[in-house]
This record gives C-alpha cells, sequence and structure tokens, in this order.
C-alpha cells in the first residue's frame, strides 16, 4: 500500500504523519531521518492494527501542490 506522508519543518526538527494512519508520527533532526522513520512507524502501526484485529485502512488521501 502507498500512504501519503505529510512533512512539516518545524524551528528545530522535522516531523511527519500519516492522515489514514491516526496516530501514526515521527520526528527527526532531518528530512531523510524523518522519512525512515515514518516508514517504520507505518510498517509499526500496521503491525499493530493486524494483531489487534482490527481493519487496515486503504490509502484515501490524495496530495497536491497548488501554486498562487
Amino acid at each position: 500500500m502507498r500512504y501519503a506522508v505529510v512533512v512539516e519543518k518545524a524551528e528545530s526538527n522535522f516531523s511527519a504523519y500519516v492522515p489514514d494512519l491516526p496516530g501514526c508520527v515521527a520526528a527527526a533532526e532531518s528530512q531523510e531521518e524523518v522519512l525512515e522513520l515514518i516508514r517504520e512507524a507505518i510498517d509499526f502501526h500496521l503491525e499493530g492494527m493486524r494483531e489487534s484485529g482490527e481493519e487496515v485502512p486503504q490509502p484515501t488521501t490524495i496530495a497536491e501542490y497548488v501554486e498562487v
């Protein structure tokens, strides 16, 4: 599956979250590191959902850039 990930730059770090997986987040000092960590967080999140018998949601979020 391919989930959309939102990466945000803060004052001293980067954070990332997955809109289709509430609670699935990561934070790190660099953008590259936060992307690596969010991949691991997604795997861990989905594994936990499966083990708990929860239905894994299909990706539905679409991300686009709009120039203004």
